[in-house]
């Protein structure tokens, strides 16, 4: 009797272990992807993103950005550097050899600023020749003022809830203080409401010109410029993060939201055609 009640009590025993150890293997499995990716992202398929850029001097990537047509990229205006800027078009891989195309024009924001708060952080790039549209060269299209679809999304945190995807993609550090990386990465992102942007955040948020999103991934240092893509649509450019920790749980990490600047973007795209 006493062996078959044994017998019973260690069953019931292995049972409630097993369990626990499913219980435990997210998390674990958490742990194992700290230092793979954008920050916990992983490698994007190849060219599954033509529209991505990357801004190098002297064959050294420092930010990210993105083709909104056949001869403009949308990018940060504190990516702007006074220095000669080549665009590394429909590239994966940084180390291998790809297009390059040369800077003609740079219109950073004519309000930018980034003391003592940053603001209007945005800048269009225009290229010196245009590029050509291929499998691995692409624009994408971008948020407007008129798109209520979108606009509904970034402002109602229970459908973004409900699995509307956002994705950040880009070509910087895989962890906080980190190395770059040479391969294209993405992480998908959940955009959050501006009250909850406004109460991390504080003073630094102005809801009329940014959205903020949270994620297992996230960008960091080197990210800067990139889209954050919601459904084929960019709807924010990567701004600013926590100084402290790359995806910072705590501060969420801040896009330039473009509906807000498509008057100013017709107006220079405009005087182009």
């Amino acid at each position: 009797m006493l062996l078959r009640i044994s017998l019973i009590v260690f069953f019931i025993m292995t049972i409630i272990s097993l369990l626990l150890l499913a219980a435990l293997l997210p998390n674990l499995t958490f742990s194992a992807h700290v230092n793979v990716g954008i920050v916990n992202g992983k490698e994007a398929k190849p060219h599954s993103r033509p529209y991505m850029v990357s801004l190098q001097h002297n064959g050294q990537h420092f930010c990210g950005g993105f083709l909104i047509s056949d001869e403009f990229v949308l990018t940060a205006g504190h990516c702007f550097i006074d220095r000669a800027v080549t665009v590394v078009v429909g590239a994966h891989d940084l180390r291998r050899t790809n297009a390059k195309v040369g800077v003609k024009s740079y219109y950073r924001h004519p309000f930018y600023s980034d003391k003592p708060y940053i603001r209007n952080d945005i800048m269009l790039l225009r290229l010196e020749k245009k590029v050509k549209k291929s499998k691995k060269v692409n624009w994408i299209s971008i948020s407007k003022k008129t798109d209520d679809k979108w606009i509904s999304i970034l402002e109602n945190t229970t459908d973004t809830e409900a699995g509307i995807a956002c994705s950040v993609a880009g070509w910087g550090l895989l962890k906080t203080k980190g190395k770059v990386s040479t391969r294209l990465m993405e992480a998908r992102v959940k955009v959050l409401s501006d009250r909850t942007c406004e109460s991390k955040w504080r003073q630094h948020y102005v809801a009329s010109m940014m959205i903020c999103q949270i994620g297992h991934g996230g960008t960091c240092q080197g990210d800067s410029g990139g889209p954050l893509v919601c459904g084929k649509t960019a709807v924010g450019i990567t701004s600013f993060g926590s100084a402290e920790r790359c995806n910072n749980p705590k501060l969420p990490n801040v896009s330039t939201k473009i509906s807000s600047y498509i008057p100013w973007i017709r107006l220079i795209v405009g005087k182009t055609e």
